[in-house]
């Protein structure tokens, strides 16, 4: 995993020393800002049970462009349409097992029982956004607020448990709900921003039970985001 990050913090580097390398003096009054992005999330899990804990680096890529429509002259106020790809991981105590035609959920009581488990969500994205930045045709370098919605469909999600001693157990997990939709706020100078995502839909279906009760969990995701073009 940390070559992963290792790997993906190059390419935000490398993108973005490339941008930098091709500014020319030339003025495009019909230029248009941060066509595609990359991002680095860690994932909370909220309004979970008390039984449930998180464990491990819970962590989050995303990736993708968007369609960047300007609303003004000056440009520096816009809508933002875009289709993206996110990956997001979940490590706590709960543990997901297979059962007949069904799963079945349980809290591991001792965390000496087991190294991993978790939940993992592969998503296809369409981000929603209202932008006001203060760029112009010269430069790259601006202050940006976007704020939006992003509405995702679980293409895969799969649940894997890793005990200390045995085989893992991993499957294709059919009780993480496909669609899920949430608020988007992306803030920051330059390169680096900052990118909050809260999921307003439940990361399970509603029929999900844990002891007896429902089992509602929602994701916060919080981390950084990187623009290019």
């Amino acid at each position: 995993m940390q070559k992963l990050v290792f790997s993906f913090l190059l390419l935000v580097c490398f993108l973005g020393y490339g941008q930098v390398q091709t500014d020319t003096l030339l003025v495009d009054n019909k230029y248009l800002e941060d066509q595609f992005y990359l991002g680095l999330t860690y994932n909370f899990l909220l309004e979970k049970p008390d039984a449930v804990s998180q464990s491990n680096l819970s962590y989050g890529l995303q990736g993708g462009l968007i369609k960047d429509i300007p609303l003004n002259k000056e440009r520096n106020i816009a809508m933002g349409l875009g289709l993206g790809y996110g990956y997001y991981t979940y490590y706590s105590n709960l543990r997901a097992l297979e059962s007949d035609d069904s799963f079945v959920y349980d809290i591991i009581e001792d965390k000496d029982d087991f190294k991993r488990s978790k939940v993992e969500t592969h998503m296809l994205e369409l981000p929603v956004e209202f932008r006001w930045r203060n760029s112009n045709a010269l430069s790259h370098k601006f202050w940006r607020i976007y704020a939006g919605v992003k509405f995702g469909y679980v293409v895969g999600g799969r649940s894997k448990y890793v005990p200390t001693e045995g085989a893992k157990i991993s499957f294709y997990n059919e009780d993480i709900k496909r669609f899920q939709y949430g608020p988007t706020l992306n803030f920051g100078y330059n390169t680096f921003n900052l990118h909050a995502y809260y999921a307003l839909s439940n990361l399970f279906n509603d029929n999900v039970g844990l002891n007896g009760n429902d089992l509602k969990v929602h994701s916060l995701r919080i981390g950084l985001i990187f623009y290019i073009l």
